[in-house]
């Protein structure tokens, strides 16, 4: 099952230990993790079920690439890391 992963910074604000959860597509992954942790949701997804903007996800290290859709692929071993954007000038 993948594992899903939070930064230390947002586990402060919300209880977000690390799962694990069934799914092939980010979009099956993060569905599976508000499941267990309706919480996350309104942080991490947008009213529109996007990711919001000052959130980053990586999968197996490299960024996702849809954030609308999230239609990337999980493998059944992957690894999917949430962290808060950097933003700012």
């Amino acid at each position: 099952m993948p594992r899903v992963a939070f930064t230390p910074n947002l586990n402060r604000h919300l209880d977000c230990p690390e799962l694990q959860v069934g799914g092939q597509t980010l979009r099956e992954v993060m569905d599976a993790t508000f499941v267990k942790n309706p919480s996350l949701q309104s942080y991490i997804l947008d009213d529109q079920g996007a990711i919001r903007k000052h959130v980053a996800v990586f999968i197996n290290n490299e960024p996702a690439k849809d954030l609308v859709h999230l239609s990337d692929p999980v493998s059944e071993s992957g690894e999917v890391f949430v962290m808060q954007a950097l933003s700012g000038g």
